[in-house]
């Protein structure tokens, strides 16, 4: 008898993977549930259940990248540094993601830059409070709230993930990596007794 029990899973990533080919063929505006469909092999009703509408869609596939990028790149050992080293590599990644810069110029990323957290932000931000924690423990970061903390990398990071092609001609990938690097390590660092 055939097993159906991964069908949904694969379904969604189906759609998923349509919708990212969507993006590349089209540009963010231009993409339509209908198309997403048609690329994926379902009927709309079928999208429908899962998600409400294309701009919904497009959300999950960049959680499913930006969450993706981070899971991917492994911690290095313990405490800030290897803290910021992970956090300046996820963001390398990022920047040179098509899709997810694609989506990050489009009109539907205002609403997660300038309105609400995204579903990966929050991830984002509960996986940073974690480590850092941990590497407050350790001794090599500062002392304050993690999630305070996280929420204050993650605007740090993005905003240098989002900016990076206007400060291009200032500050190349590998300039904008140390900087960024740089700017991390001394919010988080420990203040020297006085």
């Amino acid at each position: 008898m055939l097993s159906i029990s991964n069908a949904p899973a694969e379904t969604g990533d189906r759609i998923l993977r349509a919708a990212a080919s969507c993006v590349r063929d089209f540009g963010v505006e231009r993409v339509t549930l209908a198309e997403i469909a048609r690329r994926a092999g379902v009927s709309r009703p079928t999208v429908y259940r899962r998600w409400p509408d294309t701009r919904s869609i497009l959300a999950a596939l960049m959680t499913r990248h930006i969450t993706g990028a981070a899971r991917d790149v492994p911690a290095r050992g313990e405490g800030r540094e290897a803290l910021v080293e992970r956090i300046v590599t996820v963001a390398e990644r990022l920047r040179r993601d098509k899709l997810v810069m694609a989506v990050l110029r489009s009109e539907l990323a205002m609403v997660y830059i300038t309105e609400r957290l995204g579903t990966s932000q929050r991830l984002l931000i509960d996986v940073l409070a974690d480590e850092l924690r941990a590497a407050q423990r350790h001794g090599s970061v500062r002392s304050g709230d993690p999630r305070r903390l996280a929420a204050m990398v993650l605007l740090i990071t993005q905003s240098t993930i989002q900016s990076a092609r206007i400060v291009r001609p200032i500050l190349d990938a590998d300039a904008l990596s140390t900087e960024l690097a740089h700017a991390l390590n001394g919010y988080l660092s420990r203040c020297p007794s006085r």
